[in-house]
């Protein structure tokens, strides 16, 4: 059986589920401080870099002010998640706002915030003009279509519904510098969960061509491009994680044949990772709880598709370790399935496992990003606390687990029934 590492094991975990019972998210504070540092460091080079933490992986308050403790910033993409920001005092050029449909009031509050404000559409240029007013500084998102080949999560980016053409780029750049926009950003986003590190080397060498090109056509300077997310995690066993040095180190060598020799130094690189950053230091912890024999084997779980979207809507693998039996022999071909009422609702279709007795604890790994973040409360399912664990061994709440006061709280209910008078 493949084994995963663990910055926990079977005694320590049930010593948390005396306190809080599964299901429940829990988070490596160690491991998220350790990797934060180590993409600061391999990007080093570049004065000014910064790493926007996509809010929406994992938008819970204190996973946001850790890595904002680690230099990050925030990169932020609805109303809720400006004020999460807000409310941590993480404001102005710390936050990055790139939305799509953007409403008005929306704009309004990243420019309370002094967000950097990156637009998705050319027609957005005077909507935020007129909704929001123009900033100093403004970002525009580049679609190169059929220039570049995105990949199986993101799609085709001719076929994707972010951002504007060369053609219209160019322009927004020259209505807004006439509009009297003085600073200026590029920023893309071309593939998610995407684990050949050349990818982002071609990326930022895109876009620093880009760069060139908008000078010497426009003398429009540009202070950073933001090569976007999509660092992806190994969620299979046999894969290999990003070098994150090797594409610095790439990064690096574009700027200095590019960059450099076109007079366009200093220019800020950023990036805006979220998956990388949380996704391998969270883990979804839950119980055997049923055993169901008919067509094939299935080990029902008490955690279920609301609180680990991915593997039901997307097919996506998620490797499974059983508490206890990290060394035992897989002999046991199973569906690991949850309790909605969908047949999709399964962490694990056919999977080889020791065998599961009930009662024994699940790991659920790489859940640290775009897992409790899509939970949804179909079939009334109430989503689950997530706890930190710290470095020191300790464990904190961060989010408590809903209740059902939590879900009936926005309902208008009518008076109860009266019972038939009895004749």
């Amino acid at each position: 059986m493949s084994t995963r590492s663990l910055p926990f094991d079977e005694a320590r975990i049930r010593e948390i589920t005396r306190e809080y019972p599964t299901p429940f998210h829990l988070y490596d504070e160690a491991g998220m401080r350790a990797n934060a540092r180590r993409l600061n460091a391999a990007f080093a080079w570049n004065e000014g870099f910064r790493e926007y933490y996509a809010v929406k992986a994992a938008p819970n308050p204190h996973l946001i002010r850790l890595l904002h403790e680690e230099g990050f910033g925030c990169d932020c993409s609805s109303m809720a998640e400006l004020v999460l920001c807000e409310r941590l005092g993480i404001v102005g050029e710390q936050i990055m706002f790139t939305s799509n449909n953007t409403k008005g009031s929306e704009y309004r509050k990243a420019r309370e915030l002094g967000a950097i404000i990156n637009l998705d559409d050319i027609t957005h240029l005077p909507f935020l003009a007129e909704t929001a007013g123009l900033p100093d500084l403004l970002c525009f998102r580049y679609n190169p279509g059929p220039l570049r080949a995105g990949n199986a999560i993101i799609g085709n980016p001719e076929e994707a519904k972010y951002g504007l053409t060369r053609e219209q780029l160019f322009e927004a750049y020259q209505q807004a510098q006439q509009q009297g926009v003085s600073r200026f950003g590029l920023h893309t986003m071309v593939a998610s969960n995407e684990l050949n590190p050349d990818f982002f080397v071609e990326t930022a060498q895109m876009l620093f061509q880009l760069a060139i090109d908008l000078q010497n056509s426009t003398g429009i300077r540009l202070e950073f491009v933001n090569l976007g997310g999509g660092i992806g995690i190994p969620y299979r066993p046999e894969q290999e994680p990003v070098d994150l040095e090797r594409v610095a180190e790439g990064v690096r060598q574009r700027y200095a044949d590019m960059i450099v020799p076109a007079g366009l130094e200093p220019l800020r690189v950023l990036m805006e990772n979220g998956r990388c950053i949380t996704g391998p230091y969270g883990y979804l912890i839950t119980e055997a709880i049923h055993h169901k024999q008919i067509y094939r084997n299935y080990v029902g779980v008490d955690a279920c598709m609301s609180n680990l979207m991915r593997p039901g809507m997307y097919g996506a693998y998620h490797h499974i370790t059983v508490l206890g039996k990290e060394q035992a022999e897989a002999t046991s071909t199973v569906d690991v399935v949850g309790s909605l009422c969908e047949n999709n609702d399964k962490f694990a279709i056919q999977r080889t496992l020791p065998e599961i007795e009930t009662g024994d604890l699940l790991v659920i790994h790489d859940a640290g990003a775009h897992g409790h973040s899509m939970g949804f409360q179909y079939n009334g399912k109430l989503r689950s606390a997530e706890l930190l664990l710290k470095e020191d061994g300790s464990v904190q709440q961060i989010r408590r687990a809903e209740t059902l006061d939590d879900y009936f709280a926005t309902l208008e209910f009518p008076a109860p029934v009266a019972e038939p008078a009895e004749k």
